[in-house]
């Protein structure tokens, strides 16, 4: 065997997988442009509409993000009038961020996303349903 097998880029799994996330988030890219969002803010909507009412920090958990990425996506989503955000008033250290009733507005119109989605992967839902129980498996190791 090749001593230099386990460096080749076709037998890395990490380049699998940010390869495919790529290709996964350039699919939604058309979906989400007519809401005016980027995928990075529409995961954060997703969390947002799921608890209504959340803290920056178990948000950052939730998506896997630190506060350095996560700010900058708020900030527009303040900015789009979709959250609101505001210290919490026992501990101003705390950032709560809440859906507003624009927010909430578009979730109703944007429940057309996920649906379109799975149409693109219904060809082979077994495998992609196996993918996800996989890759949560996967992520419950970095935690």
């Amino acid at each position: 065997m090749d001593k230099y097998e386990k460096i080749k880029l076709d037998n890395q799994l990490c380049f699998s997988l940010y390869a495919a996330s790529r290709e996964v988030i350039k699919t939604y890219k058309p979906h989400l442009d007519k809401y005016g969002l980027t995928y990075t803010q529409y995961i954060a909507m997703l969390v947002v509409w799921e608890h209504e009412k959340i803290t920056v920090k178990e948000m950052g958990k939730k998506l896997h993000l630190d506060s350095g990425t996560l700010t900058p996506v708020l900030k527009k989503l303040y900015s789009m009038e979709l959250i609101d955000k505001y210290r919490d008033k026992n501990d101003d250290r705390v950032v709560i961020v809440e859906v507003t009733e624009k927010g909430k507005n578009m979730k109703d119109e944007i429940i057309e996303v996920p649906e379109k989605m799975y149409c693109k992967f219904s060809k082979n839902i077994e495998d992609a349903i196996e993918l996800k129980r996989l890759l949560d498996n996967l992520l419950v190791t970095f935690k």
